[in-house]
Order: structure tokens, then sequence, then C-alpha cells
């Protein structure tokens, strides 16, 4: 029977990163700076966007979806980390918790399908060129971002809800810097089955439904390319669509390792590594890999620096 004295823990409390406490100081201005250079990064990318009325175009809405998807995935994350290595209790509510991990689940989420979309816009402009207009239209555009929106909350909703059926009365120290479902269901007191396996079906059939719509359409593009026979072409190709490559490999990695593969509790601390990729570093570098290799973004920014001097 169970016990009916039992504590139900409300509070959780962070272990943070596996860091020595003389790193911490060192480690706070490292990620402080990460984080200014990835707001600035890609909230200026948003407002170029939005300002320019030449970069209104499907690839440029889908670029300001991602910069703000990574705005928001890096906000979710990184202030409380900032604040766990200055406090000595890394303490967080169950409510608290709940809030942070549903806004990480609908960034993750969304910013899967949003790389997809991106895949597919790719595969339109470059295999279809004279068809592009028709194809991917503004309006289908939107409806692309709204739909990954859509997506990232109902997947989000499903495990949240699922959350709530655990109980946890016998640990309440999370092996983590942030609120995430994997340490919540090591330590709960329910059995977890069901949630590793709607984490299994759900989160592995979005990553490899997205994975295989960017290497489809990838393939057809490179396909596209070798065809056109032109050295140019090729290298100006290769190098709008490697940007974009570049981002899916360095996003999906981490992803595939934390969410798809088998629970393992002898894995924690390389659970964090993995987390902190795609949660810091990943959203500070894609406004780095897109913007300083696409001209036609450089050559705005140029203009709007020009009208402000």
């Amino acid at each position: 029977m169970e016990n009916k004295n039992t504590t139900l823990w409300t509070v959780f409390v962070l272990t943070g990163l596996p860091c020595q406490p003389f790193w911490k100081v060192p480690l706070f201005l490292v990620f402080s700076v990460i984080y200014f250079i990835t707001m600035m990064g890609n909230l200026g990318l948003i407002t170029l966007i939005w300002k320019d009325s030449h970069l209104h175009t499907p690839m440029y809405l889908f670029l300001g979806s991602l910069a703000f998807i990574d705005s928001w995935l890096t906000s979710t994350v990184t202030p409380k980390l900032l604040l766990n290595l200055l406090e000595q209790g890394k303490v967080i509510s169950f409510s608290e918790c709940m809030i942070q991990f549903f806004a990480l689940a609908i960034g993750v989420t969304t910013e899967c399908f949003i790389l997809a979309a991106m895949a597919y816009d790719r595969y339109a402009a470059i295999c279809k060129p004279l068809l592009y207009p028709v194809i991917m239209t503004n309006r289908l555009c939107i409806c692309l971002i709204v739909l990954s929106y859509v997506g990232g909350v109902i997947h989000a909703i499903i495990h949240e809800c699922l959350i709530f059926r655990l109980t946890f009365c016998n640990f309440n120290i999370l092996h983590h810097f942030y609120c995430d479902v994997i340490p919540l269901l090591k330590i709960s007191c329910t059995d977890p089955s069901i949630n590793y396996l709607i984490i299994f079906i759900f989160s592995g059939s979005i990553q490899v439904f997205t994975i295989i719509t960017v290497l489809i359409s990838y393939t057809f593009v490179l396909f596209t390319i070798l065809k056109k026979k032109s050295e140019k072409g090729i290298r100006k190709t290769f190098s709008t669509c490697g940007a974009h490559l570049l981002s899916v490999s360095l996003y999906y990695g981490p992803l595939l390792f934390m969410y798809v593969r088998p629970a393992s509790p002898q894995v924690d601390d390389q659970d964090m590594m993995d987390s902190l990729f795609y949660t810091v570093i990943i959203p500070v570098l894609n406004p780095i890999i897109y913007s300083l290799r696409n001209k036609q973004v450089m050559n705005s920014l140029k203009k709007v620096l020009k009208r402000n001097v």
C-alpha cells in the first residue's frame, strides 16, 4: 500500500551545469555575452526583414520566423541558467517548471517544422524556378509558419498533460540546468513508461518526418544543381543551401540523441551538453550562418545603416 504520509514535492532543485565553483563567474559572463549577441542578431534580422520590402518573400519570411523561434528558445532557458550560476539555491517551483517546459517544447517543435518548410522552399526555388512564384506564395508561406506553431503548441500540450499524471515524492533534485521532461521522468514516483513511449512516438515521428523532408528536398536540389553544370550557379546555390544544411545538421544531432534514443540514467551530463548546444549555441549561430552568407541581407543592412548615418 502507498504510504499516506509520503510528501509530494511541489518545488524542484536544479543541479545546474556540471562545473567547479570557480568557473561560475566566467561562465556567467560568457553566457551573458552569448545571450546578448543572440538577441541582437535575431531581433536585428527580424527588424531588417520587417523594414525592407524587398525581403518580404517566402525565403526571408521563413528566415524571420526562424530568428524569432531562436530568440524564444534561448529566452526560455538562458535567463534561468544565468540566475542559477550566481545563486546557491537553484529552486524552481512546479508551476514555473511546467511553464518553462511548455515554452521550450513549443520552440523546439516549431523550429523542426520551420527548418523543413525552409528546405521545401529551397527545393521549389531551385528545382521549379519558373513555377516557384505559383508554388510558394506568401500566403502558403504564412500558412506553413502558422501550422508550424500550431504543431508546436499541440505537441507541447500532449507532453504537458502527461506530466501532470506524475507524482514526485522521493526526490526533487533535477540533474539539469532547466526543467525538461526527461529529468522529470527519472525522479517520478509514478511509472513513466507511457510518457517515455509518447515521447518516442511523437518526438521521433516529428524529427523523422522533418529530417526526411529536408533530405528529400536537398537530394532533388543537388541533382538539379549538377545538371546545370554552371560553376557560378553551383557555387551560388551551394552557398545558400549549405547554410541551411549546416544549421539543420547542428540542430537535429543533439535532438535525436536527447529524445529518440532509449533513456539511460548514466548520460545526464551528456544530456545537459546536448541541451546547451541546441538551446544556447544554435540560436547564436543561425543569424551568423544565414546573414553573413546572404548578399541580399547584407545589402539591406548596408542600406539601413546608410540611412541612419
